[in-house]
């Protein structure tokens, strides 16, 4: 029965972190996909501010939110496998029942849990990251761009038609599994100390809602911190052009972005980011917590 309650309240936590986060998303997905600029030219963006000053002129505030559909049709379905994976791992590393974890145990859960999600999350993100970016490189007349998606279904067709079948919607897991295993450790290990901590022990089940969302906000915060360049490589390999690729691995891509932009490229949107992560999974748990307790 706690699978299911995991399951549900997952699901709940995973539409509010994305209702609140997306817009951050977006913008954070332009900023690392527009391609280095020429020398002597400025950058299409100049920063998270212009990147949605012009993403709000020339697509309106429905621009911001671009993409969502394919993150939205999953992101019950990832959230509920984070939460219940999490919840089956907790149940085995449990003393006996109801025993409360330690932040180690959280830390080798959300690693766990990271696993698990990062099969769903490859092909998901690469749908979102194409959609996102198509507009930011379309308008920089970068080459390999002459695809236009007409929504999430159209790019998974053109990915299963010209790009190698399913594995083409898998491309980039190894940089998913990089971000997704060592951020969801960080971020429940970090959720599991401060709330013990905001409760003075070990028993958190009096915490407010104002705790709640502090230690969920600081979490969220935490899986950026961890993961952020690995996210940056993850976004490049998945809009890389197939025929024309610039980049052969997640090593090569790592190389190349140190060479060209030093240290600073593999941060790009880190703003964004970071300001996206801490109001979304203060949402999503808060919300997962609130759903979670009264199911019992």
């Amino acid at each position: 029965m706690d699978v299911v309650k995991d399951l549900a309240a997952g699901t709940v936590g995973g539409a509010a972190q994305l209702i609140v986060g997306h817009p951050f998303d977006t913008i954070k997905v332009k900023l690392q996909s527009q391609p280095a600029p020429l020398p002597g030219q400025a950058s299409k963006y100049a920063g998270a501010m212009d990147a949605v000053r012009q993403t709000i002129a020339a697509e309106g505030p429905r621009g911001l939110y671009k993409g969502m559909g394919a993150p939205l049709a999953t992101v019950a379905a990832f959230n509920a496998v984070l939460f219940s994976v999490r919840g089956q791992l907790e149940g085995i590393l449990r003393s006996q029942p109801g025993a409360p974890l330690t932040v180690n145990q959280q830390v080798v859960c959300g690693a766990g849990a990271g696993v698990a999600v990062s099969i769903l999350a490859c092909p998901t993100e690469l749908i979102k990251c194409r959609l996102q970016a198509q507009s930011a490189l379309a308008d920089s007349g970068a080459a390999g761009v002459a695809v236009k998606y007409g929504g999430p279904m159209d790019v998974a067709r053109h990915v299963l038609r010209s790009e190698g079948g399913a594995r083409g919607l898998f491309k980039g897991l190894f940089p998913t599994l990089a971000r997704e295993v060592p951020g969801n450790a960080a971020m429940f290990g970090v959720y599991e100390a401060l709330k013990q901590y905001l409760a003075g022990g070990q028993d958190t089940s009096g915490l407010g809602r104002g705790s709640l969302i502090v230690a969920g906000g600081l979490a969220g915060g935490s899986f950026w911190l961890s993961v952020y360049p690995t996210d940056v490589i993850k976004s490049v390999i998945q809009v890389d052009d197939y025929k024309n690729p610039k980049f052969s691995g997640s090593i090569d891509a790592f190389r190349k972005i140190l060479a060209s932009e030093g240290v600073k490229g593999l941060y790009r949107g880190f703003g964004p980011a970071m300001a996206r992560s801490v109001p979304a999974n203060a949402a999503c748990f808060l919300a997962y917590e609130v759903t979670r307790s009264s199911l019992g």
